[in-house]
């Protein structure tokens, strides 16, 4: 895939992260949150541009400082993200602004790599920033879904009937 092709991915699913995150969604912790982290990561470990061929060392160190601040980031966000459970024991989640901080950071920690990199001379490709995105949406989304399951989910409201649920199959007239 050519490197425009990634940057239009990252582009993307950076914006369609930063939309979905900053207004209240309900938290699905069924569903398969570890997908689009997981296609990302493929996507970027198929590239053969993401380790430089000239400078093996220094691209593998510079590419394990971006995971790790991907994953920092990932983890900062998650942490910072409001979640709540409503009265009927859905749980909603939305982004605040500690969470626009963590984001204004590590891009700023990301843009200090590349410029570090860049000084090396180390030839550095899209693909490393699409695996740390992934380690980011993927760590984000399971300490959200962790936390989410940690919450109490029983509704505050009682059945229609008063506190003793009857089937309505047996409920004869």
């Amino acid at each position: 895939m050519s490197g425009l092709v990634n940057v239009l991915v990252i582009a993307a699913v950076v914006v369609l992260v930063l939309v979905r995150q900053f207004r209240a969604s309900r938290l699905d912790t069924d569903r398969r949150w570890w997908v689009l982290p997981g296609i990302l990561a493929v996507m970027a470990l198929r590239e053969p541009d993401l380790l430089d061929t000239h400078h093996h060392t220094e691209s593998a160190l510079l590419l394990g400082a971006e995971l790790l601040v991907g994953l920092a980031m990932g983890a900062g966000w998650a942490w910072t993200t409001r979640i709540w459970v409503e009265p009927d024991g859905a749980v909603w989640s939305k982004s605040t602004k500690a969470g626009v901080a963590v984001w204004i950071v590590g891009i700023g920690l990301r843009v200090s790599l590349y410029a570090f990199g860049a000084m090396l001379g180390v030839q550095q490709g899209s693909s490393a920033l699409m695996l740390a995105l992934a380690g980011t949406l993927l760590v984000r989304s399971g300490i959200l879904t962790w936390r989410a399951q940690t919450l109490d989910r029983t509704p505050e409201y009682g059945t229609a009937y008063g506190e003793q649920a009857r089937s309505a199959w047996k409920e004869r007239v």
